[in-house]
This record gives C-alpha cells, sequence and structure tokens, in this order.
C-alpha cells in the first residue's frame, strides 16, 4: 500500500500511541527523584513517530530506511529502559503499565522492520530519484504489462471458442 502523508502510515500512529503511553505513565510519582530516567524514555518513545515522519518526508527510499531504523532503535530504547523500570522495586505498582509499553515498543519494531525490508527490496530510490527519463521507462513497463495481460486475456478467450 502507498501512503501520501506520514500520518497515514499504521506504525507512525502506533508510535504517537507509544508515546502517549509513556507521557501518562511517567506522569507518576515514582519516577520522581530517580534521575533522568522519565526524560529519558519519553525523548525515546518521541523519537520513534519523529523519525518515521522525518525518513518519509526526506523523498528517497534509502533515506526513508534509515531513518525507519533509527525509530526501530528508539523502539529498543523504550523495551530496555522498561526492563530497568520494572526491575526496581518503585515501580512494581505500574508492572502492568511498563508490559504494555514493552509490548507496543516490540509490536513496533517488528512493523518497522518489515517496512524497511519490504523497501529494501524495491528498485525505485524515490521520488528525487524519479527523473523523467525513469518515470517514462515505469510507464512504459507497466503500459507493457498491462497489454501482455490483455494478449493473454484475449488469447485465453480464443481458446475457450474453439
Amino acid at each position: 500500500m502507498k501512503y501520501e502523508n506520514f500520518e497515514d502510515v499504521p506504525v507512525w500512529k502506533s508510535g504517537v500511541d507509544l508515546t502517549v503511553k509513556v507521557f501518562e505513565v511517567t506522569e507518576n510519582s515514582a519516577f520522581r527523584g530517580r534521575g533522568d530516567i522519565a526524560n529519558q524514555i519519553q525523548r525515546a518513545s518521541l523519537s520513534v513517530s519523529n523519525n518515521i515522519a522525518e525518513g518519509f518526508e526526506r523523498g528517497t527510499t534509502p533515506e526513508l530506511i534509515q531513518f525507519l531504523y533509527y525509530a526501530k532503535g528508539s523502539a529498543g530504547e523504550v523495551r530496555s529502559i522498561c526492563h530497568v523500570i520494572e526491575r526496581m522495586a518503585a515501580f512494581n505498582h505500574l508492572r502492568s503499565q511498563i508490559s504494555d509499553l514493552k509490548s507496543l515498543a516490540r509490536s513496533i519494531s517488528r512493523q518497522l522492520g518489515g517496512w524497511a525490508f519490504s523497501l529494501q527490496e524495491t528498485d525505485i530510490k524515490g521520488t528525487r530519484h524519479l527523473t523523467e527519463k525513469s518515470k517514462n521507462t515505469y510507464r512504459r513497463q507497466a503500459e507493457a504489462q498491462e497489454l501482455m495481460e490483455q494478449l493473454n486475456r484475449d488469447y485465453q478467450k480464443q481458446l475457450r471458442k474453439d
């Protein structure tokens, strides 16, 4: 599926959900006096959706892939911080929320990995790389494919008549 705006991409929406949930969890008083851990997990979660957006807006497939991996790294950072938090007694009452954050971050990481892999398999390198010549080449290939499919349909009809 082709998306026109990063706001339409499901994994970007999941990244925003992750950030909102992280900010809600870190409002808990258990985070006070625990150093910079709340700020760190907030920044890491925010980096997920921001990197997806930035990569999407860059206009080239290689840059998008690079930023998807940055986002994937940030999702991993959120999970890592959650592992630290869940080992601290002060956060025992937040175990369920922390588990939910880890699950969502893991899901996002899988989605990002799948998207990046699928992009690596394409020969289109992004809008900046689509010159008039390459656009014409892709158009001619599509027209040739359509012609071959029409010829095949016509041939199959002819066989049924005979």
